[in-house]
């Protein structure tokens, strides 16, 4: 009974990080930087409270879940959600693990999103903004085009 629970369990886990990743997002910063290497992308790392922090939820519905966001980040981005919920439930070694990338870079608050070089390299920091996907597509856009104009200078 207890293996086929266990079983169960992470067949859960698994699925639901084919869900992100198949919605655009990976649940591993290693793997993202991994695959940011490999494609020479930058990267888009949302530290998020998805279930319950008010403007991760805004920041979800008016600019990752529309259409424009999603070709944009296809095209351009690695993303990766680094998830701390209080109601959805966690593996205790994604906890652990997000746990550990929350001190690594110093998160305080959510939503904090970093922008990272395609070397791992974090290049900016943002969060939420105003103005739906256009709007963020261009400020992301601004961050990056703003670090590969001080690398190449």
């Amino acid at each position: 009974m207890k293996r086929t629970f266990v079983g169960g369990l992470l067949a859960c886990l698994f699925f639901a990080g084919q869900l992100l990743a198949a919605e655009g997002w990976l649940s591993d910063l290693d793997e993202g930087k991994t695959l940011a290497a490999e494609e020479g992308k930058y990267m888009l790392v949302d530290f998020t409270g998805s279930d319950w922090c008010h403007w991760c939820k805004k920041l979800d519905g008016e600019v990752f879940k529309k259409d424009a966001w999603k070709e944009y980040a296809g095209e351009n981005l690695v993303q990766v959600s680094l998830d701390f919920p209080r109601r959805k439930k966690q593996s205790a070694e994604v906890k652990a693990r997000n746990q550990e990338w929350m001190k690594e870079y110093g998160v305080r608050g959510f939503p904090t999103i970093f922008i990272m070089d395609p070397q791992g390299e974090v290049v900016a920091q943002t969060g939420y903004q105003q103005g739906g996907a256009q709007n963020y597509i261009k400020h992301v856009t601004s961050l990056i085009n703003e670090h590969k104009a001080k690398s190449e200078g």
